[in-house]
């Protein structure tokens, strides 16, 4: 009875240093994976942001799908001009007078492609949709509208992804506590967002901590 008694509390001893070594070194392990996947899904959206901007730029809108922003990556046209403030005198009818007006002169200088500007020799624009997290197949929501902000008609867009799908594998009570994050160094809600449908905004709903990281 006595070597059994001893087993048992052996195996409660070894139960129960497990616990307390788990209790301690999950929310670590949890915070690691957390931050690694964290940086490579925002690294991804801020290449979404770089390709948005320039469709908006040409196409004086957002894309509302990947198909489409790629396929304005492989086909899209950067005009290149410069711009120059000018000046002429001309005669006023009115005032009777010769009179000095001030122009800009705008000069086309040339055309690049888009995919030379941006991306030049990768095709990481390819997989814009994918969210970069390995066991998983699933894309971004990619949204697009014009919305009026003081009576005028702004495009805005916003491309998302859940925590729930970039932590799928993980302790769901400590994920639980990462989709109530309310902090400044935080990525705070239940997902990772860029841009906005209701307000004119490019950025994102991370701390500036992760645009440091490349």
């Amino acid at each position: 009875m006595k070597i059994a008694l001893q087993a048992i509390l052996w195996i409660l001893a070894i139960f129960f240093s497990y616990k307390i070594y788990d209790s301690i070194n999950g929310p670590i392990n949890f915070n690691k994976i957390k931050n690694d996947r964290y940086a490579d899904v925002i690294n991804k959206l801020k290449l979404i942001r770089k390709a948005q901007i320039a469709h908006k730029d040409v196409n004086g809108i957002y894309s509302n799908n990947f198909d489409s922003l790629v396929k304005f990556i492989d086909n899209g046209i950067f005009t290149l001009i410069e711009k120059r403030d000018s000046s002429y005198m001309e005669y006023d009818r009115t005032y009777r007078i010769d009179m000095l007006r001030e122009v800009v002169v705008v000069d086309t200088l040339g055309y690049v492609p888009v995919k030379d500007s941006l991306f030049k020799n990768s095709n990481l624009y390819k997989s814009f949709a994918s969210v970069p997290v390995e066991g998983i197949d699933v894309k971004f929501e990619i949204n697009s509208n014009i919305i009026d902000k003081n009576g005028y008609r702004v495009p805005v867009f916003e491309v998302k992804v859940a925590k729930d799908i970039i932590l799928h594998d993980q302790d769901k009570d400590l994920l639980k506590l990462e989709n109530e994050t309310i902090s400044v160094d935080g990525v705070n809600g239940p997902a990772i967002i860029l841009g906005s449908l209701t307000e004119v905004s490019t950025n994102g709903n991370w701390p500036t901590i992760f645009d440091a990281i490349q």
